[in-house]
């Protein structure tokens, strides 16, 4: 008998901000792979004595290969298994969620996508912003900030990216940021667009910083990354908000 994959979506990393949905596919779940960011109170919430197992990925860190992953799902599946395949933030949105799917579809497993909180909305919530302003931001972008070699990508739009009327969420951009700010602020983006860095978005632990692109690019580029926890940044035309 096949069984079913749910790719639940674990929010920022508060349990309070998952769904009933979430809840419901964890406790109802015969296996749960997780990533790093899905894992801690979150995992309370599965069957005892349903299989838990890591497979996240970690900048700068040994990581599951994408291969090895999908072939969990499908043989878990394959053996009649309800299996929540449980993603951080939101799973669609720069999860490899397709990898996956496309695994699940090969194999003829049925498989559902349970939405969740992005982690831009929970780190714009806890600085007291919001993401959109009715006549300065119009538009909102989000955009990865490395490549599969943990690199910029060099294939960003960087029009869209300096266009000074949008709040822009650049995901895994600690490293790269300081490069990606001098392209932006050489196409036009003034230094001087307010910016926001959180990092541990939601939880207990949570930072943040508000300051500018241009010295956010600079503080960065004078840290050390190595075992920092996650961060997120926004820039743009930002609302006022807490300055913590």
């Amino acid at each position: 008998m096949t069984g079913f994959v749910s790719f639940v979506s674990a929010g920022p990393g508060d349990p309070e901000l998952l769904t009933l949905k979430a809840v419901d596919r964890l406790k109802r779940a015969d296996a749960v792979l997780y990533d790093d960011l899905a894992a801690g109170p979150i995992l309370d919430h599965a069957r005892p004595g349903a299989d838990l197992v890591g497979v996240g990925k970690r900048a700068g860190r040994a990581s599951p290969r994408q291969d090895h992953i999908s072939r969990l799902l499908v043989d878990y599946a394959a053996g009649g298994f309800r299996v929540v395949r449980l993603k951080s933030g939101d799973a669609g949105i720069f999860g490899r969620l397709e990898e996956e799917v496309q695994a699940l579809r090969a194999a003829a497993i049925p498989f559902e996508i349970v939405p969740g909180v992005p982690s831009p909305c929970a780190a714009a919530a806890g600085a007291g912003l919001p993401l959109t302003r009715r006549h300065a931001a119009r538009r909102l972008q989000f955009v990865t900030g490395h490549d599969v070699s943990g690199r910029l990508p060099n294939d960003l739009d960087i029009r869209a990216l300096a266009d000074p009327g949008a709040v822009t969420a650049v995901f895994m951009g600690r490293r790269t940021f300081p490069g990606l700010a001098a392209t932006l602020m050489a196409a036009g983006l003034p230094g001087d667009t307010p910016a926001l860095i959180v990092e541990d978005a939601s939880l207990a632990t949570e930072k943040r910083m508000r300051t500018t692109v241009a010295a956010l690019a600079r503080y960065l580029d004078s840290t050390d990354p190595a075992g920092a926890a996650p961060a997120l940044i926004l820039y743009g035309p930002l609302a006022e908000g807490d300055h913590d």
